[in-house]
């Protein structure tokens, strides 16, 4: 960018409301530095904002944090869900947020991880840790309305098996790993197979298990490798056996 281009790039950020140019400010310090490092007076000087303006749309840091996640999960419910359109199946619209996690890592967008570092960096029980919380848990909802519509079993189980991949994949990229979003779409691929309906037991028709006598049973009949079974003794039948070979002599 030539410094002509950075004019009117800083007079097209003078002429946003002031509100979007502090919540602007603070949504790119805050995900590349974290909460915690980045200091109101930084945010103030940045945006080009009075300290008077910025106490007007923002009470307190925590408001405006509580503002930045709500622009972020915005943000990414509205990519993820265009995504979604553009695809075939049940399973393709579960998989598809790997493919834009993908997109994202590529691209070193830090906000990824936004609730993920304010629930580390503030805990559940602050009152930001809980908001992250809140988030997290409305993802895990459309994961569970998505593999309701896939037909998959245990919905809740598998969002909250699911979230486990994606946030593993967020932990795996920042140690470098270019892959971490397609490694884990393998992953979700098997945990969607795992969830699958039984169609047996949803007739009815599913084996019964096995009792402990019968996997006594096929233990002897597996160590005889192949010879005449051996056979039973009395507490399993083998009585009533003897006495069929003694009446066919």
């Amino acid at each position: 960018m030539d410094g002509r281009d950075r004019g009117r790039a800083e007079e097209a950020a003078a002429r946003k409301p002031a509100r979007e140019r502090i919540l602007e400010t603070a949504y790119g310090l805050f995900a590349a530095r974290g909460v915690r490092d980045v200091g109101i007076d930084e945010i103030i000087s940045h945006s080009g904002s009075a300290k008077a303006t910025f106490y007007r749309h923002f009470p307190s840091k925590e408001a405006l944090v509580l503002a930045y996640m709500d622009r972020w999960y915005q943000v990414r419910h509205d990519v993820i869900e265009e995504a979604i359109e553009h695809t075939d199946t049940p399973d393709d619209a579960i998989l598809t947020a790997f493919n834009v996690l993908d997109d994202w890592f590529s691209r070193g967008a830090d906000e990824v991880n936004t609730f993920l570092h304010v629930l580390t960096e503030f805990g559940p029980n602050h009152p930001l840790g809980r908001a992250a919380m809140e988030h997290l848990a409305a993802i895990r909802g459309r994961l569970a309305a998505l593999a309701t519509r896939a037909g998959l079993d245990d919905p809740e189980g598998f969002a909250w098996s699911f979230h486990i991949l994606t946030k593993g994949a967020m932990v795996a990229s920042i140690e470098g790993d270019h892959h971490a979003a397609l490694r884990a779409r393998n992953l979700a691929r098997a945990l969607i197979e795992q969830h699958r309906p039984n169609p047996e037991r949803r007739l009815g028709l599913e084996r019964p298990s096995e009792s402990a006598g019968d996997r006594e049973f096929l233990r002897q009949l597996d160590d005889a490798n192949g010879d005449v079974p051996p056979r039973l003794d009395d507490a399993n039948g083998g009585g009533a056996l003897r006495e069929l070979d003694d009446a066919n002599r």
